[in-house]
């Protein structure tokens, strides 16, 4: 294996120079490349040697780390390249993030510099005027100086190697204040070698994939491992600005893309939309992503002809897990098997393993002689409590509420934080949030529990009408008769409410914490819906 990312990429440059590396489709009316781009790995290559320069003639080296808010561009990777060409890490910065986000990722990391693209330079500023400790220069990435402020600190003088840090990533930080995961050469040439190794419906060519990735940069599936999978098969990355569901089908067309990433929102955004020639005209023999619900993946893989895979994986480990080997079971929750040295456990709350059928949370590790910690993330940043508290028992705990069921198959059942405990019984927010979306009046759900004086929580449902569909009273319990017919009555919700949008990650995974103000009840939200007193068996 190579000893750093550059070393990956300098190899793919000398033995497919010519080779599309990194593109973007068009997009009409957009500041950067809107009639899209492709470059080959050479031209990434005068790039990266450009970057490179400036960053080390202004003394940029091991022991640094840049700040990078570039959004999807292809030009974030030719700055990370440059970066790890001088041991340099890389703070991928959130172009969502409030003013008090952004200003505790850049307290947290010490970033000796950010690099930003041009209208978002201003805000970055205004946050670098409030950190403390040292100073935050801020470059326009759209019109570099000919030459950079110079870090405070010198460079360490170490020579980069797979234990040096690549990235510092930052969770989601749903329940706290978000870590910095610590990820090194390994980590990425590691988990990038899973991707191009995985087999299955998962398999890989030596430069014929496009992959096309609408997830952010900022998070380790397109920032990390699709990136140096896409090297080391001499292949290419496609980078859309964002998900754009009226266009998802004309850019696989146009980008010639030979497979994509999802989420779990893609599928049912693209099953409602008209059909149009562009989405039987694609070249996609699969697709890798989570959270496609059973009763949606049939009726997709049918219409759209890509067979879907299901994935479990997070930025801490670095390897996933996928149902890519047939019998599929593509009508459930299956995301496949422990194998490869990526051993599993699943346990109750006392760590104790849970019988087969059984739900618990998923741990992981690997079964090598290297060690369980071997390719995952180095820890946390300055929190070396979390890090030991997450490997307690030599284990990784992933917060992953599974199902094992033979033979050794594993089944997603929802995050930890997200069981509603209801009078005794634990019930899945996604299970239910999987039987409403599939109602054709529903644009988008997220289920949540709230307080409730006899049964400990209720089932809260917060839905998006789709577009024409009026919300009201008599849609709220149009919504509850749905569920009661098709799931146990304590699972359907207790709570309604309407609501536009709602809030998302720039991974279009949403954001349920941010959907009511902090410290307030949600059932007294104005327009609330109270259903309790309608949900009841019925036999």
């Amino acid at each position: 294996m190579h000893q750093t990312v550059y070393a990956c990429f300098q190899d793919a440059v000398a033995d497919a120079p010519d080779n599309a590396f990194l593109a973007c489709p068009a997009y009409p009316g957009r500041a950067y490349h809107p009639e899209g781009v492709e470059f080959s790995y050479a031209q990434v290559a005068e790039q990266v040697e450009d970057l490179r320069r400036l960053y080390a003639a202004a003394g940029y080296g091991p022991g640094h780390r840049i700040a990078l808010l570039m959004e999807n561009r292809p030009e974030h990777f030719c700055h990370l390249l440059a970066m790890n060409a001088l041991g340099v890490s890389c703070v991928p910065v959130n172009p969502d993030y409030t003013h008090d986000e952004m200003l505790y990722q850049m307290q947290h990391s010490e970033a000796d510099l950010a690099v930003v693209i041009a209208d978002r330079v201003e805000f970055v500023q205004a946050v670098a005027a409030e950190r403390e400790g040292k100073p935050l220069p801020v470059v326009d990435a759209d019109a570099l100086p000919t030459t950079l402020p110079a870090p405070i600190a010198p460079a360490a003088d170490t020579v980069p190697g797979p234990e040096t840090e690549v990235g510092l990533f930052y969770t989601s930080g749903t329940t706290g204040r978000p870590k910095g995961c610590i990820l090194t050469n390994f980590y990425y040439l590691n988990g990038g070698a899973w991707y191009w190794n995985f087999g299955g419906h998962f398999t890989m060519q030596t430069g014929v994939e496009r992959i096309y990735n609408p997830l952010p940069v900022f998070h380790m599936n397109c920032g990390a491992v699709t990136f140096v999978c896409m090297m080391l098969g001499r292949n290419c990355l496609v980078v859309p600005d964002r998900f754009h569901p009226s266009r998802w089908w004309s850019d696989l067309v146009e980008t010639r893309a030979t497979a994509f990433h999802y989420l779990g929102i893609v599928a049912p955004m693209l099953l409602k939309l008209p059909e149009c020639p562009e989405e039987r005209q694609h070249n996609c023999r699969f697709a890798l992503g989570a959270g496609m619900e059973p009763e949606m993946h049939p009726v997709f893989e049918e219409r759209f002809g890509t067979r879907l895979v299901e994935v479990w994986g997070m930025t801490e480990t670095g390897r996933i897990y996928g149902d890519a080997h047939e019998p599929r079971q593509i009508t459930t929750r299956a995301f496949g098997r422990p194998f490869g040295g990526l051993e599993a456990r699943v346990v109750d709350d006392a760590d104790r393993d849970v019988p087969t059928g059984s739900d618990g949370e998923l741990l992981v590790r690997w079964g090598g002689p290297e060690g369980p910690r071997h390719g995952f993330f180095s820890g946390y940043l300055k929190n070396p409590e979390a890090t030991e508290e997450a490997w307690r028992g030599g284990w990784f705990h992933t917060g992953a509420v599974v199902r094992p069921d033979e033979p050794a198959m594993l089944f997603f059942v929802d995050r930890k934080k997200n069981i509603i405990r209801r009078s005794g019984e634990n019930i899945a927010a996604a299970e239910i949030e999987a039987t409403i979306q599939a109602m054709p009046e529903v644009k988008q759900v997220a289920v949540m529990p709230v307080s409730d004086a006899l049964r400990d929580e209720e089932v809260m449902a917060c839905v998006v009408p789709m577009d024409g569909i009026a919300a009201s009273a008599g849609l709220a319990r149009q919504v509850q008769d749905w569920c009661l017919e098709k799931i146990a009555y304590y699972k359907a919700p207790g709570w309604l409410y309407f609501l536009d949008a709602l809030p998302v990650t720039g991974t279009q995974k949403v954001q349920k914490q941010e959907i009511f103000p902090k410290d307030t009840d949600p059932r007294q939200a104005p327009g609330v819906h109270d259903l309790r007193d309608t949900k009841k068996r019925r036999r």
